[in-house]
């Protein structure tokens, strides 16, 4: 509760925790967390996969996955990473393209952040027993190419995303635990 206002300010600044939905997101967690504030922190962690389903931007409902965000922080809010599972597998669901999401406020980029925080989350999937972690991104992103790869990523495939999460071309990286 005590880093919500940073978390806060970095909405109201601008910045998306959802690179597909951006600023619509944006305005739905303040909404949320002007609502319940203690919810919304609360609903940050969510290994029983209890939260309401996932609503892609088409409007389409799928079943949530066991997952969890957490929050870069250097003294103010950073940015944010989410991990999701199936739990006894490491597959994931077609609907979902990587175990793994990222995203760093544009002021505190280029600072390590990600590849730390993504060093971080490897270490709580492995102790989830998965054997290895799917990540996307798209093939422009390559301060997101280099943080997969820092931390032992490896090219999967070359794919295009679905028209749903925007369509472009992107790659799969798998992470071995």
């Amino acid at each position: 509760m005590e880093y919500l206002p940073s978390y806060v300010a970095a909405l109201e600044r601008g910045w998306s925790p959802d690179n597909i939905r951006g600023e619509a997101a944006s305005r739905e967690q303040l909404e949320a967390i002007a609502k319940d504030p203690h919810g919304f922190v609360a609903g940050l962690v969510d290994r029983e996969a209890k939260q309401p389903p996932i609503r892609r931007p088409d409007g389409t409902t799928f079943p949530r996955l066991p997952g969890f965000v957490r929050w870069m922080w250097d003294g103010e809010f950073c940015g944010s990473i989410g991990f999701r599972w199936q739990p006894g597998t490491s597959a994931l669901p077609s609907y979902v393209l990587g175990h793994i999401g990222y995203t760093v406020v544009p002021w505190k980029r280029n600072r390590g952040y990600a590849t730390q925080a993504l060093r971080a989350t490897l270490s709580l999937a492995k102790k989830e027993g998965l054997a290895w972690v799917d990540l996307t991104t798209d093939t422009t992103n390559t301060a997101s190419i280099r943080v997969i790869e820092t931390n032992g990523g490896t090219l999967v495939e070359h794919f295009v995303k679905p028209a749903v999460y925007g369509g472009q071309e992107s790659l799969r990286f798998r992470i071995a635990l």
